[in-house]
């Protein structure tokens, strides 16, 4: 398929990218959500449709490898949807960090996939210290760091490494691909401030598609 068929102009939700390999990872997502009930067992079950993504070359159209001032992360970072499920119970997407920036620490609040399409990225996980009693307060603990080359990929488990910051460690722009059971970029999340030991809620948005409520536009 051309890369000028792939994408659907003017579709906000289902196959915002149609080809073969989006396709038929939705699919098999779809499939083992319907027969597995345990996040993790899913997860699992679903890495190698997930690789087979991440290893294939040609399918992500030029126009959404690109940096871009649209989304609520800052520094240039994009947000593509590629696929989104219109119960926003699943979405697909590539996320584009220019050389040298690295998003807010964030949350995602839902199962998934992340993996490395082009360049190195640096991950930062934390884990939150303190019981959340306090509105607007959150202690932060770092646990670990790891760099990502192009075709590594690790599992979004709420709960375990949900808190991170990621950051492009290349000489261009670094591409994720990410594969999360919610609407990733209209769904309120949490961003953290590590300094002042805040958090506040927020929406990253879409760089490509409008969210359907406005105010998360």
């Amino acid at each position: 398929m051309a890369e000028v068929e792939s994408v659907r102009s003017g579709v906000t939700s289902g196959f915002i990218v149609d080809v073969p390999e989006v396709r038929a990872l939705i699919e098999e997502t779809k499939r083992l959500t319907s027969t597995i009930q345990n996040d993790a067992e899913r997860v699992e079950a679903l890495k190698p449709a997930f690789q087979t993504l991440l290893q294939a070359n040609g399918w992500l159209p030029n126009e959404y490898a690109q940096t871009g001032d649209t989304t609520g992360m800052g520094g240039g970072i994009a947000a593509y949807a590629l696929y989104r499920d219109p119960g926003a119970a699943l979405c697909l997407f590539a996320f584009v960090i220019p050389s040298g920036k690295t998003t807010p620490v964030h949350d995602h609040g839902s199962w998934g996939l992340v993996g490395l399409y082009r360049g190195r990225q640096l991950e930062t996980y934390y884990r939150r210290t303190d019981d959340g009693s306090v509105a607007g307060h959150a202690v932060l603990e770092q646990m670990e760091q790891q760099t990502l080359e192009q075709g590594d990929f690790y599992p979004l488990l709420p709960g375990a490494r949900d808190i991170h910051s990621v950051g492009s460690d290349a000489d261009g722009p670094t591409i994720s691909i990410h594969v999360l059971a919610n609407d990733t970029g209209c769904v309120q999340r949490r961003q953290y401030d590590l300094v002042n030991q805040t958090v506040k809620p927020f929406r990253s948005v879409w760089s490509n598609v409008p969210c359907s409520d406005p105010a998360a536009s």
